[in-house]
């Protein structure tokens, strides 16, 4: 049974999930459509206390990036966790919440809030979904998969962050509504988005740069739901949006390195892409090699 710690570092400012500000070596924020994300990483060998009062906030869901150890308390008496790398844990805001995290630690957090299980059991009609399990510890290799593609995004965050982010949180929130909230999972093949449901979602993301546009928005654009229409996008297209969104640039792209002079750069820019670097970096992943090579071999 864990000792109850000192309450010292709680008068320390804390952000708003009650971790002490001054003990975080790495603090990232990244907000999607519906969910919050954090990664937050703690180094060296020191005690850090997480204590965050009850709320209506909903839901966080932790993803442990390293291996990790905690003494959770209800009342004065705690008990110890084990995390291994993709071992996971559930919490419920409305509950006080108290734990000493044994440093170091490194976890991908998600911010659930009350209102998207409401919409969620909306789009399930058949159930109703008002939470999530308690879980403490527990391996889950999907949600594991999924906090490893999000890191980057959070670290290096850019205008196509959202799109990306609110694909990866329609993917974590459906696997989390099934094995942890009691949610069906579908049993009937996705169609194909209509001709004219996929010449606009197709639209709404080449027009993106004007307005940053969302998954939710375009399912709603269909009159489906988030989960159904990334379903049913893939089915149309063989990729997902942003990918899609990505090959169309780099196709673009690769017109400008076909018929001008123009440097990396200022493609770059004339094809929406961030910066040169992200350029050259999503050009290489769809074509297999980099905006250079790719030109000289044209000579």
């Amino acid at each position: 049974m864990a000792a109850l710690a000192p309450l010292s570092t709680i008068a320390e400012r804390s952000d708003s999930l009650g971790c002490s500000a001054r003990s975080l070596k790495h603090s990232q924020e990244l907000q999607g459509s519906d969910f919050s994300f954090y990664r937050k990483r703690v180094e060296g060998e020191e005690i850090a206390q997480v204590v965050t009062p009850a709320s209506d906030r909903g839901f966080l869901l932790g993803i442990s990036l390293a291996p990790h150890r905690r003494s959770i308390f209800r009342g004065r008496q705690g008990a110890k966790f084990e995390f291994a790398p993709g071992a996971i844990y559930t919490r419920d805001f409305s509950e006080d919440y108290r734990a000493d995290l044994q440093a170091p630690f490194d976890f991908l957090l998600v911010e659930m809030p009350l209102s998207w299980f409401a919409a969620a059991s909306d789009e399930l009609r058949r159930r109703r979904v008002a939470g999530l399990a308690t879980v403490t510890g527990q391996h889950d290799p999907v949600l594991q998969h999924l906090a490893y593609a999000l890191t980057p995004a959070l670290a290096n965050p850019d205008p196509d962050s959202r799109l990306f982010i609110d694909q990866l949180g329609v993917a974590l929130g459906t696997h989390l509504l099934q094995r942890y909230g009691g949610a069906p999972a579908p049993t009937l093949r996705t169609a194909p988005l209509s001709r004219l449901h996929e010449e606009r979602a197709k639209m709404m993301l080449l027009e993106k740069v004007k307005g940053n546009v969302s998954i939710p928005e375009i399912a709603r654009e269909c009159n489906m739901s988030a989960s159904y229409f990334l379903r049913a996008f893939k089915a149309s297209t063989g990729h997902t949006p942003h990918q899609w969104l990505m090959v169309q640039r780099v196709e673009m792209a690769q017109q400008y390195l076909r018929s001008t002079q123009l440097t990396l750069a200022e493609i770059a820019l004339a094809c929406d892409f961030y910066d040169q670097s992200h350029f050259s970096r999503v050009f290489s992943q769809v074509v297999g090699s980099t905006p250079g090579a790719w030109r000289r071999r044209l000579r």
